[in-house]
């Protein structure tokens, strides 16, 4: 796992500003402390930082170079098949000087061109150099697990980085605030790709290819998307067909020359994985949980007799509420505003596996793959209204009852029936988005700015829901809400929180559930394989019977979540209220009514409403502001943030 930036001149061949790419490259020097690398050549320069787990050995440094010296590669990843493959290129007449899977990707480009990235599994973002055609391609894996991002400069000048700090350094980058990326950010809690913050930079798209050749335009091009496996058999074949593919993921992601782990947080997900690993360990696996001192989040019991019944290494840590330095850096380590408040249980967690171990497994995804989140059972009900009424008649009734109904949003979901009704009156996709929103558009109405709303020019984030459900494959419910999920949330906030606090501590995650394979059968099964009887992740708990208790399994789930609305009204809410009188944040910005920005604050404190995901948030883009956007030396803040 490492760190890669880059330039490269699309208009000449100039010489590269070395200095600039030392620099680009020294701000990300958290995902590789084992070295760094570069190479220099007429028109182009590339950087790397290392953080050594496959091939210690000095045959594993980057930039690597193919034999005859035409491509030049820089890789942050792992790639699972790398053996595989490397058969398959000897058997072509191919020898290798390493063990790395750096070099496999290389010789598989030489032997393959564009079609090799299709033959990858595993996480990877990587630009390939091509000194013959005065080309580079910037690629990024199936489902964005590694980041990637890049900015076309005035001059010509193409930057490239894993992290957004890496552009941020360059002194030609316009850190012009995107209006639609803030709009993305108080509807969806992230920026969605292939937006950044910054209108001038994007990210390279999960399963995306962009190549840039001198002189001519970008190529951009997808080279895979979700695509639902249909699959046969009872519900007991295929609990044993799943645990089957999954238990081939888990070993594939076992391989490593450093100490490896496992986050488990007594949950379904990480305990299945925990439960594989060590079915697959000769020896006692290592395992790491977050605990509350709040019961109703705290899931260390669970945790525990998991790790009891596999005999794990298991270490516990508590998180400390008054950690508010932590709070503070998590705008400095995502670069861009961050709406998950998990965020920072899920830094200590990281931090805390790091002492031990240099990679670790996550049970990720489970949700996304097998529906376990209940906006899935609630759309896929409302779906079933929808099916009975035409829009014509349901937009206009479900609308007067969604107006006549009394706000209560600080009731369970069950009796919020005037959310019910809104999203009802609504289309699938927007009906969809109205569910998962943070903050709902009246919330955003009266929190924007006329400013930000004029520069908005009538853009919704529900159109960026819109366009992914337009081009879901089938027309099974749930499927295309899973689908929409997989190219939005899953990127733009489940693997953005973990790659970036795991980084920042130099631990490498992977993600067993998301072997491509493995996401496209579960993707296609049938819907009551996922839910059924009002439960989600059917099948997979099912599967997982043999492995973990079945108290475990079905238990209300928890979530890996904070007591967010509690601390907002305590610490948490006097520190916000404390930094917002700092210069250059919220109050300076012109983007937000300051006026609501209080009245929100007194209204949790008051305990009037429970406001606090739209209070984290706005104290999250405050420090975004105040740390990130107008730090003239963003690589000095980054360093100060550790």
């Amino acid at each position: 796992m490492c760190g890669i930036s880059g330039w490269f001149d699309t208009k000449t061949a100039r010489t590269p500003d070395r200095p600039v790419l030392r620099a680009m490259n020294a701000a990300i020097a958290h995902r590789g402390p084992d070295g760094d690398g570069f190479f220099f050549a007429p028109g182009i320069g590339l950087g790397h930082r290392r953080l050594a787990i496959i091939d210690l050995s000095p045959g594993g440094h980057q930039p690597k170079p193919s034999a005859d010296g035409r491509f030049q590669i820089v890789f942050n990843g792992e790639i699972y098949n790398f053996r595989e493959l490397r058969g398959e290129l000897e058997a072509k007449g191919r020898h290798f000087a390493t063990r790395s899977d750096t070099e496999v990707i290389i010789q598989a480009w030489e032997e393959w061109g564009e079609a090799s990235v299709s033959r990858l599994t595993g996480q990877f973002a990587f630009a390939i150099w091509d000194s013959a055609n005065q080309s580079i391609h910037l690629v990024r894996d199936r489902l964005g697990e590694k980041p990637l991002y890049y900015s076309l400069l005035d001059d010509g000048g193409l930057i490239f980085g894993s992290e957004l700090k890496a552009l941020l350094v360059h002194p030609q980058l316009r850190r012009a605030i995107d209006p639609q990326s803030v709009e993305d950010f108080f509807a969806l809690g992230y920026v969605a790709e292939p937006r950044s913050i910054y209108a001038d930079v994007k990210k390279v798209p999960a399963g995306g290819m962009i190549a840039f050749r001198r002189g001519a335009a970008p190529r951009s091009s997808l080279y895979w998307s979700p695509t639902p496996t249909p699959s046969t058999g009872t519900t007991e074949e295929r609990a044993g067909e799943l645990i089957d593919r999954l238990q081939a993921a888990v070993k594939m992601q076992m391989v490593s020359d450093v100490p490896i782990g496992a986050f488990l947080s007594g949950g379904v997900d990480s305990s299945g994985t925990t439960a594989l690993m060590a079915k697959a360990s000769p020896t006692p696996i290592r395992c790491f949980t977050i605990g509350f001192q709040e019961k109703a989040f705290d899931e260390t019991e669970y945790a525990s007799r998991v790790a009891q019944q596999y005999k794990a290494v298991h270490r516990i840590k508590t998180v400390d509420i008054n950690d508010v330095d932590a709070v503070r850096s998590l705008p400095v380590i995502f670069d861009e505003p961050f709406g998950d408040s998990s965020a920072l249980p899920t830094l200590q967690l990281c931090r805390l596996a790091r002492e031990d171990v240099t990679v670790a497994l996550s049970g990720d995804a489970g949700d996304e793959l097998f529906a376990g989140y209940r906006r899935y059972r609630f759309h896929a009900r409302e779906e079933s209204l929808r099916a009975l009424l035409p829009q014509s008649v349901r937009g206009p009734l479900f609308g007067l009852l969604a107006s006549l109904y009394p706000q209560m949003d600080w009731a369970p979901r069950f009796l919020r029936a005037r959310h019910t009704f809104h999203e009802l009156s609504l289309d699938t996709a927007h009906g969809f988005f109205s569910n998962l929103s943070v903050a709902d558009d009246s919330t955003r109405g009266v929190l924007f700015s006329a400013r930000l709303k004029s520069e908005l020019q009538g853009y919704s984030s529900a159109d960026t829901i819109a366009r992914y459900f337009d081009e879901a494959p089938g027309d099974d419910v749930l499927t295309r809400a899973q689908y929409v999920d997989l190219k939005t949330w899953l990127p733009g906030d489940i693997l953005m929180k973990v790659d970036r606090t795991a980084m920042s501590a130099s631990l490498e995650t992977r993600v067993p559930m998301l072997d491509h394979s493995f996401a496209d059968w579960a993707l296609g099964l049938p819907a009551d394989m996922k839910i059924n009887q009002g439960q989600g992740k059917f099948l997979l708990k099912k599967a997982l019977e043999r492995l973990v208790p079945a108290d475990i399994l079905y238990r209300p789930k928890q979530g890996f979540s904070i007591p967010l609305a509690a601390w907002m009204a305590g610490q948490m809410g006097t520190e916000f209220e404390h930094d917002l009188n700092a210069p250059g944040g919220l109050a300076d910005c012109g983007l937000f009514n300051m006026a609501t920005v209080m009245s929100l604050l007194t209204q949790h404190r008051r305990g009037q409403r429970d406001h606090s995901r739209i209070l984290w948030q706005l104290w999250m883009f405050h420090h975004f502001l105040t740390r990130v956007h107008t730090a003239p030396s963003f690589s000095a803040a980054f360093e100060a943030a550790q």
